[in-house]
């Protein structure tokens, strides 16, 4: 009989692949979540079996609203927010409601690859924008602007996926009034927002609900478990009321209640909140690690990003290194990473990779750079 395959990550034993970008399944909250799922269903609420309301369980807005204005520090209110199930799911409805095909967005160089796969799904125009060490240059974004209409503008502004890099304050300002200025949306991926380990970000695009432009995603996945596919979009009332009355919505109810009233309980047991503090523990500790094997392993002429939050790390070989060939000679050295065409619109970053240091333990992340730079010096390098 073949192997029953459970879940998406399918590793050969052995092999450390950082291109793996999610928790590992020793963080996964177990027994938290058995606890959480004990106290929800002795509530005796049947609602959470029903057809869910448009925007979401409304006591699980509410629960999520104060959570979130401790993580953010800053006020949340529950009408600001939608729940989806899952940032990719969140994004995808914005794609059907606010585009359609051959309109054009904006995007960074990098981006988060998954997401270039949504919107070619939907057909749509994907022009990309220059970073830097601070995140979207807001030159280049004012040169498109010359040229173009977008849509939207799609960014990863806090430890972006994949550079690592968190869009500075004064540009965060700048996006939005340009946004108002020309009259696109702001899709902002904030899911690691929460997961700062040495640096504090500003403040999230998602609170600028006043300018009316910008649409905020989060998730548990990154957070708590990805398994949940709960996840949430923070606007201003007249872009989520779109969202709610969607068709997909309408006809299907608010999205996961089920799976909200367990959170809802994780949240108010304090469970949540616990959870989240292991994991930038020990988040903190593996991106210490990684940094601190990839000075001292790999040449000096591979730079990197020192991450201060989220996931990844951004490697830039010298222009001649192809790292999706090298990947072929990676795997044979059983590790892997992400090469960095995957991030480019522009079939471009082939020097780069994307590496991540949330799946392994620090005694495995300093074995597989030890494993890449073995790599890198029988290929000459």
């Amino acid at each position: 009989m073949s192997t029953i395959q459970t879940t998406q990550l399918n590793l050969p034993e052995g092999m450390i692949d950082f291109g793996v970008g999610q928790p590992a399944p020793s963080l996964l909250p177990l027994a938290a979540l058995r606890e959480a799922a004990a106290h929800c269903l002795s509530q005796d609420d049947a609602s959470l079996l029903y057809y869910g309301a448009n925007y979401g369980h409304g006591y699980f807005r509410l629960a999520l609203a104060q959570f979130l204005s401790e993580g953010y520090g800053m006020p949340v209110e529950a009408e600001h927010l939608f729940v989806t199930t899952g940032a990719s799911q969140g994004l995808d409805l914005i794609c059907t409601l606010f585009t359609r095909p051959g309109d054009t967005i904006f995007v960074e160089e990098p981006s988060y690859f998954l997401a270039l796969r949504i919107f070619a799904d939907h057909g749509l125009n994907v022009i990309s924008l220059s970073t830097d060490e601070e995140g979207l240059m807001i030159e280049a974004l004012e040169e498109k602007l010359a040229k173009h209409k977008p849509v939207f503008l799609y960014t990863v502004p806090t430890f972006h996926n994949p550079s690592a890099v968190t869009l500075s304050a004064t540009r965060r300002e700048r996006l939005v009034e340009l946004s108002q200025q020309h009259n696109f949306l702001i899709v902002a991926d904030e899911v690691y927002h929460l997961l700062a380990y040495t640096a504090t970000p500003p403040p999230l695009l998602g609170s600028y609900i006043d300018a009316g432009t910008t649409l905020s995603l989060g998730s548990f996945s990154k957070i708590l478990a990805p398994g949940l596919r709960l996840g949430w979009i923070q606007g201003a009332p007249a872009l989520l009321e779109r969202l709610a009355k969607s068709g997909l919505v309408d006809s299907g109810g608010g999205l996961n209640p089920f799976t909200s009233g367990i959170v809802r309980s994780a949240i108010e047991l304090g469970l949540q909140a616990e959870h989240l503090s292991c994991l930038k523990a020990t988040y903190r500790r593996r991106a210490a690690v990684l940094s601190a094997a990839l000075r001292q392993h790999l040449p000096a002429s591979v730079t990197f990003t020192e991450p201060h939050g989220g996931f990844f790390t951004w490697l830039r070989l010298p222009e001649e290194i192809d790292t999706g060939a090298l990947l072929t000679e990676a795997h044979r050295h059983n590790v892997g990473f992400q090469p960095g065409i995957k991030f480019s619109s522009r079939q471009g970053l082939r020097n780069c990779a994307r590496l991540s240091f949330a799946f392994f333990s620090e005694m495995e992340i300093e074995e597989g750079v030890k494993r890449l730079a073995q790599v890198l010096d029988q290929n000459n390098f």
